[in-house]
């Protein structure tokens, strides 16, 4: 695996990556962003990658346009040398790691405006958040060039939102939004979990508890959507300490609440656990559960 830190380095290891694969007959450039500290659900995503492409290249770039003012940026988990062994062990050929000052030289002066689509959910949460995040993405989009960009479901406004970017700009880009990975037990697997301390990590367990309360009752036949949402919130108030921000199942396009649901609809929690923040979505009707496997032996 390269790792390169600036702009020429990227386009021309890319240049040079590109050409060995057309010899042997592909060529197609995969491509992951991510903010690192990986875990398995990342690593879910580069596997994607190299299912559909020939070169599997992944970036590692903490965000500060996607930070609001009292989000502390410093905070976020960081842990490059353990993220480069791992993207090394599942086949990332190239890892794109720059500093601020190589995305962002300047100030931007020009950041993409996600829309009506960035106003609900996570985007009231976090105002300016989606912005950005769009930026960022089509930075990156832009830089690497790449066939195929795959991005996680577990974030599902932010996936959906990309989504309308490509479409809407006419991005050339084949975009794959894979499944949520979760534990065992069910929790989706996030960067994040890592604040929570043991008892906290138990708690959030009723989390996709809650989903799967939805889902059962979709399944059962019902498809009024404050029916669902109260299944989901009986779940999640057997546990006092727990204040969900919001319980919605929403159109998969247009993000906008929904009355009665439909098989693609987004079903979506997000709640704080403890001082950690935590989504989870399950798309009613079509999705898989994906359980992270445990670590092998270092290849």
């Amino acid at each position: 695996m390269l790792t390169v830190t600036t702009a020429g380095e990227l386009r021309e290891e890319l240049r040079r990556l590109r050409e060995d694969a057309r010899v042997l007959g592909g060529g197609r450039v995969g491509f992951v962003p991510t903010m690192g500290a990986l875990h398995e659900g990342h690593l879910a995503l580069v596997d994607e990658a190299r299912r559909r492409a020939d070169v599997a290249a992944m970036s590692i770039f903490v965000n500060p346009l996607q930070f609001g003012p009292s989000e502390d940026l410093s905070r976020y988990p960081r842990d490059p040398d353990g993220d480069a062994a791992k993207a090394r062990a599942r086949g990332v050929q190239l890892l794109f790691a720059p500093g601020v000052e190589v995305i962002y030289p300047r100030e931007p002066l020009v950041r993409i405006d996600p829309g009506a689509l960035a106003q609900r959910w996570e985007g009231a949460a976090r105002p300016g958040h989606f912005a950005g995040v769009l930026t960022v993405v089509a930075k990156l989009l832009h830089l690497v060039q790449p066939d195929v960009a795959v991005f996680g479901q577990k974030d599902v406004q932010q996936a959906t939102l990309i989504r309308a970017m490509v479409r809407d700009l006419d991005l050339p880009v084949e975009l794959v939004i894979a499944p949520t990975v979760r534990e065992p037990d069910g929790l989706a697997l996030s960067s994040r979990n890592v604040y929570l301390d043991p008892d906290e990590r138990r708690r959030a367990r009723v989390i996709p508890a809650a989903l799967a309360r939805l889902e059962a009752a979709y399944a059962a036949g019902e498809r009024r959507v404050p029916r669902l949402v109260a299944e989901a919130n009986a779940v999640l108030a057997l546990d006092p300490q727990l204040w969900p921000d919001y319980v919605a199942v929403a159109d998969p396009e247009t993000l906008e609440p929904l009355d009665l649901a439909s098989d693609g609809a987004i079903a979506m929690i997000a709640l704080r656990v403890g001082k950690t923040r935590l989504l989870d979505n399950a798309i009613l009707g079509v999705s898989p559960r994906i359980v992270a496997e445990p670590p092998g032996p270092p290849a």
